[in-house]
């Protein structure tokens, strides 16, 4: 019996019935890009072939399976964590960016010049890794700061 094929990102069809649209994950397409990480799905069909595949006079003791069952477990709370830690990553990104909103910054340009300027906006787009600067009415990345300082306050005029 051929194991599955774990070489491609799968991805899940959806079907229109008369009910409305549904979804199928056991209807799976392959893709062009490498899969990166194995799912409880694979690791569920590894475990039906390789039960189907076992020698009946001398089966794989239960042992063995509760220590691969606890060892998929902990790779799925690593998994977890990587996810979360990411998201905590990008949370500190955006509050180290808005706390530089005000501030004059030196920024590297693109062409190697510093501009100067103060933080007007921080714009952080859904899907994105990091925020962006506005500064000078040019959008700069975090990782282009080189420098932050308090802006000055304009002395107030006096009225007469």
């Amino acid at each position: 019996m051929p194991m599955p094929s774990s070489t491609t990102a799968t991805t899940a069809t959806t079907a229109t019935t008369a009910s409305g649209t549904v979804y199928d994950p056991t209807q799976v397409q392959g893709s062009q890009l490498p899969q990166q990480t194995l799912g409880q799905a694979d690791f569920l069909k590894l475990l039906v072939a390789q039960l189907s595949a076992q020698d009946p006079l001398n089966p794989v003791s239960n042992t063995d399976f509760a220590a691969q069952m606890a060892q998929f477990s902990t790779l799925q709370a690593t998994q977890t964590m990587q996810t979360d830690l990411a998201a905590v990553q990008a949370g500190m990104s955006l509050l180290e960016a808005s706390s530089l909103l005000g501030k004059t910054v030196n920024v590297q340009t693109s062409s190697g010049q510093t501009a100067t300027g103060v933080v007007s906006t921080v714009q952080y787009q859904s899907g994105s890794t990091a925020p962006t600067l506005v500064v000078n009415g040019q959008t700069y990345s975090l990782s282009q700061v080189t420098s932050v300082a308090q802006t000055q306050a304009s002395p107030a005029t006096p009225s007469h």
